[in-house]
């Protein structure tokens, strides 16, 4: 509790906000031309990047040709790798790939594979990590009552949660209330109003944010807790934001008194752990309300602008005990993140005993994260255990769908257990390559009784499952390679939740909009389509 002096303090600093800093939230243009700028600098990234590789590339290739031993050599260096590759403990369609590339093009299928094809972060990022989650993870304090309770109710359900407390360290909670929004808009208008709230800290961390009409607000709102004296945190990923932002963004926010970092700072030169990124949307106030879901801080996602129709996209309000997770997560992220940052020397502050008790009574709900740090595929094993343990339906909707064979099997088991198994892909693609990637994966599941449907308003980013009415799970994690296996993501397991009959409805009308395909792609394909299908399945691991 603030004393009445903090609070006139407070006050005062409001009007010294509204008069000195306001001007300062956005100048005019200013936004404009750095998110211009930033795309330029993204694209000369990129293109200096490619011309690395070709020029390594052609380098050791007039290298290896003036020289057998420097053939040889490689050679033995693709079979090395290849065979490192094959003795990885993850899926075939993960691996076949980079064998096959590396095996043909020997030179550029190295190059590119310590580029992007390593799973996990450089052992020095790995390090950092695990440093930071010994002080953090202490925190998180998993209740023996709760999963003792939730044992006697459903055993199967229980065993789930349990390997999420034991693998991912993530606890279950009660005494949490979840709302649901179907529409990211009316989340971000939600987190608005909850953020002018705040009374102790503020933490967002975003993919995404565009410095344009749909952050004012909440820039706004930040800037004046700052002045008020409230510990303000934001966290953005380089790529995600990089065609809406650049560097000038921190010294605008922290004019303004709002703490940034940028997540993996994209450079010209080789990064390894520049195939990583941070793909969580999480927002955390006073430790006591909590946000994540699939939407950005953007302008599509609150449909100012609309290139790919309606933008579909989800997400929870989580308020009690449960926020503590989002709490940890984001501070990992933020102590993490480069190495000559300063640290958080007392973390208990962010941590504080919140005095709260849950409207909702009988629910479970385990806020969880998936991270390339280490080979337990936490996200994927979610998706497969709710597959596993449905028994009248399993609904999906993601944005893109490139799923391992072992995905692919427990969609088609839980149709030969007779459950109604659906998902929901975009109608209108943002990126036409990942979408006939996408659709290259239909035949097989339609073949199987997965019912395919295409969302045609739009383009659906919601990335949600629910099976029966009684457990679901909103967040980040796309069912796409990337998402599963390369990028830091978090999400939200419900389970006997009211927020769980909302996802249900919103699924509901979601199919009432949508096109089903599944005939359409059970049939017998050409030898063209294929054969083009067969390439694009090869390659979409590495997309």
């Amino acid at each position: 509790m603030q004393n009445n002096s903090e609070v006139y303090q407070g006050k005062t600093k409001k009007k010294s906000f509204d008069e000195s800093i306001k001007s300062k939230i956005n100048p005019k243009g200013k936004a404009n031309r750095n998110a211009q700028n930033s795309v330029n600098r993204i694209a000369a990234i990129a293109i200096f990047t490619f011309v690395q590789v070709l020029w390594l590339g052609y380098i050791l290739i007039r290298f290896s040709i003036y020289s057998i031993y420097i053939q040889i050599a490689f050679s033995l260096l693709s079979i090395i790798i290849v065979l490192t590759i094959y003795g990885r403990h993850t899926n075939s369609a993960n691996k076949m790939p980079w064998m096959i590339f590396i095996m043909f093009v020997p030179v550029f299928g190295i190059l590119l594979y310590v580029l992007m094809g390593r799973p996990g972060v450089t052992s020095k990022a790995r390090k950092r990590f695990e440093e930071i989650d010994s002080k953090i993870m202490t925190y998180l304090k998993p209740k023996k009552k709760n999963f003792y309770d939730l044992e006697k109710i459903n055993p199967y359900i229980a065993s789930r949660i349990k390997y999420v407390e034991d693998y991912g360290h993530f606890p279950v909670y009660t005494n949490t209330d979840v709302v649901y929004f179907d529409d990211a808009k009316k989340g971000i208008d939600d987190q608005v109003r909850e953020l002018k709230k705040a009374r102790s800290f503020i933490f967002m961390e975003y993919y995404a944010i565009q410095d344009t009409e749909t952050f004012e607000p909440i820039k706004e709102v930040l800037a004046q807790k700052a002045a008020e004296g409230l510990e303000v945190r934001v966290i953005y990923d380089d790529i995600g934001s990089g065609g809406f932002i650049n560097g000038e963004f921190i010294k605008r926010m922290e004019d303004l008194g709002i703490k940034c970092r940028v997540f993996n700072h994209v450079s010209p030169f080789f990064q390894v752990i520049m195939n990583n990124r941070d793909h969580r949307k999480i927002t955390v106030i006073d430790g006591k309300v909590g946000y994540t879901g699939g939407y950005n801080l953007a302008d599509l996602y609150t449909h100012k602008i609309a290139p790919h129709g309606f933008w579909k996209d989800t997400g929870v309000r989580i308020t009690g005990d449960g926020v503590v997770t989002l709490t940890a997560l984001f501070l990992e992220m933020w102590n993490a993140v480069k190495a000559n940052d300063i640290d958080d020397n007392d973390l208990s502050i962010f941590f504080p005993r919140v005095s709260y008790t849950a409207t909702e009574k009988g629910n479970y709900v385990q806020p969880y994260a998936e991270t390339p740090l280490d080979e337990e595929l936490l996200g994927e094993n979610i998706y497969m255990g709710i597959l596993q343990t449905a028994k009248k339906y399993c609904w999906f909707v993601t944005p893109y769908l490139v799923i391992t064979d072992e995905l692919s099997r427990e969609f088609e088991m839980a149709v030969k257990r007779g459950v109604d198994v659906r998902i929901i892909t975009p109608g209108i693609p943002d990126k036409k390559v990942v979408n006939a990637i996408t659709k290259s994966y239909y035949n097989q599941l339609a073949r199987n009784g997965v019912r395919i449907f295409e969302y045609t308003p739009g383009f659906c980013h919601a990335k949600m499952c629910i099976a029966d009415g009684e457990c679901a799970t909103v967040g980040t994690l796309n069912l796409d390679f990337r998402s599963l296996y390369l990028h830091f993501e978090d999400g939200v397991y419900l389970y006997k939740c009211n927020a769980i009959k909302d996802i249900e409805v919103d699924f509901v009308k979601m199919f009432e909009v949508s096109n089903e395909v599944t005939d359409m792609y059970h049939s017998h394909r050409s030898v063209p389509l294929r054969i083009s299908q067969c390439a694009l399945r090869i390659v979409a691991p590495l997309v």
